[in-house]
């Protein structure tokens, strides 16, 4: 059986990052090869970290998509995301498609061109993937799929994971670590306004921003505004982050809207508190005051950090937590089953 993963990012980010882990677990498997194909760019340098195959597109366009099913013959195509999925059913033929929605966007909650638009590859796919309830149910035609639906929550190869910091061999000292691109979604604006007072309440804290995206120069204008060159390192994209995670206190985020973001799940297993806004995915990992923080107040964000930070024995009591919520959340074979029994009914009769 071959698989075609179709995405429409060429960075290396959440969902990104989850389809690579579903190309390892299938690894082992004889009858089971994956084809990652997207748009080129950085993505290609990760895959080949990751040791994917990856396939490029030069754009996500049913005739290019076209092209690719042509040359790779895939018997199914995992699509990726509303976007892929949308051109994956315009593209697919006859070959069975199957739909992994990541996000929760608002765009599509309501009556929409993109909630309209993603009507016709929900109609077309064998199955589709939620990465939340929230995610499925905010869907503004998704009563209409409930029988070919499943909440797919995501989870990391915690064992996978901890190999992959180890090759990291540095130290780091950052107290506040923000994982994740610099996009309208991700809220860096209210990232930064935190981080001010954040700052005037601990003028010494060390800040890093790990990640890219097309609000970068706004968002280090407004950093330089404000005054924070001192406590805010900008480190880009980084292709290993896990040592520099692990080595933080914490991590934080001010996202809008989430599903259950790989970096949330990789700080949990690292044993990483995280202070966040209340998003849906967030507020399915965080217990707020128990293995974390969440409030939509920044007062409150900012107090929270700074209690972490400065509090030792509250550290080590959410970091234990946290741990323990990752164990519960992490198990790899439940998640593969599901994943390959929905390949295989594509086929039933």
């Amino acid at each position: 059986m071959k698989v075609l993963h179709l995405l429409q990012s060429n960075r290396f980010s959440g969902a990104e990052n989850v389809v690579f882990q579903i190309i390892s677990m299938f690894k082992e498997t004889d009858n089971v090869d994956m084809v990652y194909c997207s748009r080129d760019g950085q993505i290609r340098e990760a895959a080949k970290e990751h040791g994917v195959n990856y396939v490029p597109i030069q754009a996500l366009s049913v005739t290019e998509v076209k092209r690719v099913i042509h040359e790779q013959q895939p018997d199914i195509i995992h699509a990726h995301d509303m976007r892929a999925s949308f051109v994956a059913a315009r593209a697919c033929g006859n070959i069975p498609l199957i739909s992994h929605v990541h996000n929760n966007n608002f765009d599509s909650r309501g009556l929409s061109a993109k909630s309209i638009a993603y009507l016709l590859a929900a109609m077309k796919a064998k199955h589709i993937f939620w990465v939340s309830e929230s995610s499925f149910n905010g869907y503004a035609f998704h009563k209409c799929f409930e029988k070919k639906s499943t909440v797919l929550y995501n989870i990391i190869d915690v064992d996978a994971l901890y190999r992959r910091m180890s090759e990291d061999d540095n130290a780091y000292d950052y107290d506040v670590l923000y994982v994740g691109r610099l996009t309208y979604q991700k809220n860096p604006q209210r990232l930064m306004r935190v981080f001010e007072k954040v700052a005037s309440k601990l003028p010494d804290v060390k800040i890093g921003i790990i990640g890219a995206g097309d609000l970068e120069k706004e968002i280090v204008a407004l950093c330089e505004e404000l005054h924070l060159q001192k406590q805010v390192t900008f480190l880009g994209f980084q292709a290993n982050p896990l040592k520099m995670l692990h080595d933080a206190k914490m991590m934080i985020m001010t996202s809008r809207w989430e599903g259950t973001p790989m970096c949330a799940l990789e700080a949990m297993a690292l044993g990483v508190p995280i202070v966040s806004t209340p998003t849906d995915g967030l507020c399915e990992l965080i217990t707020d005051g128990e293995n974390g923080f969440l409030s939509d107040d920044d007062d409150v964000l900012v107090q929270k950090v700074a209690d972490i930070i400065t509090d030792s024995s509250l550290h080590s009591a959410l970091s234990e937590k946290t741990k323990e919520m990752a164990r519960q959340l992490n198990e790899v074979a439940p998640y593969r089953e599901k994943i390959r029994r929905a390949y295989e009914n594509c086929f039933e009769k």
